[in-house]
């Protein structure tokens, strides 16, 4: 049975020594985030996640989700009451503001508990998860009385939210939804069509679910531009806010998939459902993605999460299984064999998964506290740095952190040999699990695309150039120091690699597209690494501090961890340069009937 223990000191280490967040004490939600709030709210998350939700993650993924003839679903034993104490913990409203009974926390804080959530059961914190999303889109783009009417009932978990893009003809492309809108008399919406792939869409942890839907109101422009976003909700919601009667939208089937069992991933149909409009006709898209870009950060944090606990386990069991002798002489004489700890491949694959869970989480929290400066900043340029930092970076770490966190889930599971491979030890489930965050809330390639071709000509560039000044100007700053040698040089090597990818795209690819496609997967896993090696270097300053004020271990081995990376994982950009300046000729030549 595989274990967790949440990186409770690592989040200390983050969140007071790397990013000061005494700094924001002015902003709102911050000035209550003082540090024995946060480490009393972090360790009370850890706690039920080690203790609730982790020992519910293998159970509920042999037992699954049951649906039922009459259409509603049953989720695993033990799911129920973990969502109760979810509720009684105020968990899904930490961030949510207070006027609709959220903590008003920072949402660095909402992101760092769901790491812990996901780590310990992903299958699970989907529920949750996708509530906060709904929560987002409805904040923004709900009216007053949208967000009174929901709001409350969502924030304490009464009530979950979903979110409704996918149709069984179409996935990214969303100018091809064929789900219908019938306006009514009343103002209300007749909603008809069928919805695939919805995750957390039947249920039976919360008395409602109220689904965001995207759908073409009849007479509408063809393409994305004819798009409407809607509340849907299970249960029709009464003047008073008491429950109704049952809205004409169900679960259809659930879908039989690889993994996270645990969560009912639903065919939704609605036959004529009442829906209401969220902002303005034909402006859907702009609304979904308020929805999307939270969700998509959200599985950014699924991908480092499933990286963490596979990582612990796989740390544990290398301590303790013996297999041969170390090559520079044994280690435990009095042992048949050494613990394979003692090999350098295994401490190669190990250091490989650390270096990244602890840059990850330090690149989410980075862009977790733009978005409170975004939302909560008095100054205007901080608000549009904050914006054009989150929008550059989110398909980064959607991409980067679950393509790399489904990598490493597989060189955990290549530490426990054919033991890995079976389900006793749990470390194929993670794999399993870690495998979908490649591929929903926008596939990888989607997001490489998003990147390339979207978000660095924004604006003229200016969130990129604003990235590119900021890691400069940390360079510049540390060059000088000897200690830090080893992390600012490495990574000034390795923007420059990433100011000449963008340089080749700008003269290579406005002619020729296809230059930018085949090359954007290389890119945005090189403005990756740039960003963890980046905030590499500012863990290694502030272990250099700390170290100054007195010895610490854990220091030490952030200093030893951070040269890894900038020896043995930062190189990769330059591979990736080269790939990116062969450009399109080779990918692209052969007719599709030689394939």
């Amino acid at each position: 049975m595989p274990t967790y223990q949440a990186p409770l000191d690592d989040a200390q280490f983050l969140l007071n020594d790397v990013f000061h967040i005494d700094r924001y004490a002015n902003l709102p939600g911050f000035a209550d985030a003082s540090p024995d709030v946060v480490s009393a709210v972090l360790a009370e998350a850890g706690k039920f996640c080690e203790h609730v939700l982790a020992p519910l993650n293998r159970t509920g993924d042999i037992e699954g989700c049951t649906r039922h003839a009459d259409g509603s679903v049953t989720t695993p034993k033990g799911f129920k009451d973990a969502f109760r104490q979810v509720v009684e913990g105020g968990w899904i409203g930490i961030s949510a503001p207070s006027e609709f009974g959220g903590q008003g926390l920072p949402m660095i804080m909402t992101q760092l508990v769901n790491e812990f959530l996901c780590s310990a059961n992903m299958a699970f914190a989907m529920y949750p998860g996708l509530t906060q999303g709904a929560i987002a889109a409805i904040l923004v783009h709900g009216s007053p009385e949208q967000k009174q009417q929901y709001l409350p009932k969502m924030v304490e978990g009464a009530w979950t939210g979903t979110m409704n893009l996918t149709e069984p003809h179409c996935g990214t492309d969303l100018g091809m939804i064929r789900t219908k809108a019938a306006k009514q008399p009343d103002g209300s919406y007749k909603i008809t069509g069928t919805k695939i792939f919805i995750s957390a869409g039947e249920h039976d942890l919360a008395h409602n679910i109220i689904h965001l839907v995207l759908a073409r109101i009849e007479g509408a422009p063809e393409g994305t531009r004819g798009i409407s976003l809607f509340i849907v909700p299970k249960v029709m919601v009464n003047a008073d806010g008491s429950l109704g009667a049952k809205n004409a939208v169900a679960c259809g089937s659930i879908e039989h998939k690889m993994g996270i069992h645990g969560n009912a991933t639903c065919v939704m149909n609605y036959d004529g459902a009442t829906g209401f409009l969220i902002g303005e006709e034909n402006r859907g898209l702009p609304a979904m993605f308020v929805m999307m870009n939270e969700a998509r950060m959200g599985v950014g944090v699924q991908g480092l999460a499933l990286s963490e606990v596979a990582y612990q386990n796989a740390v544990a069991y290398a301590k303790e299984r013996l297999q041969g002798r170390a090559l520079s002489g044994a280690k435990e004489k009095s042992k048949p064999a050494d613990p394979i700890i003692v090999h350098p491949d295994v401490r190669r694959t190990l250091m490989t998964i650390k270096a990244f869970n602890e840059a990850g989480r330090a690149l989410v929290m980075w862009t977790a506290l733009a978005s409170d400066l975004h939302h909560h900043s008095p100054d205007e340029k901080t608000r549009q740095a904050a914006d054009d930092h989150m929008g550059l970076l989110t398909p980064v770490i959607k991409g980067v952190l679950t393509d790399s966190g489904f990598a490493n889930c597989v060189l955990a599971q290549q530490m426990f040999g054919g033991h890995g491979y079976i389900a006793e030890h749990g470390m194929e489930q993670f794999v399993r699990d870690a495998r979908i965050t490649m591929m929903y809330e926008g596939a990888n390639g989607i997001q490489a695309l998003d990147l390339v071709g979207r978000k660095l000509p924004k604006d003229g560039g200016r969130a990129l150039q604003a990235f590119f000044a900021e890691t400069q100007g940390f360079i510049k700053e540390q060059g000088a120091d000897a200690a830090m040698k080893p992390y600012v040089e490495p990574l000034g090597k390795a923007l420059g690699h990433l100011q000449a990818a963008t340089m080749w795209f700008m003269q290579n690819a406005l002619a020729k597209p296809d230059n930018a496609g085949a090359g954007s997967t290389d890119y945005m896993h090189m403005f990756g690494l740039c960003a963890l090696g980046y905030m590499w270097a500012k863990i290694a300053a502030a272990a250099q501090t700390k170290l100054k004020a007195g010895v610490d271990a854990r220091m030490s081995a952030k200093l030893v961890t951070g040269r890894f990376f900038m020896e043995r994982i930062l190189p990769e950009t330059t591979a990736q340069l080269a790939r990116i300046q062969a450009g399109a000729a080779s990918t692209m030549e052969l007719p599709a009937e030689m394939f």
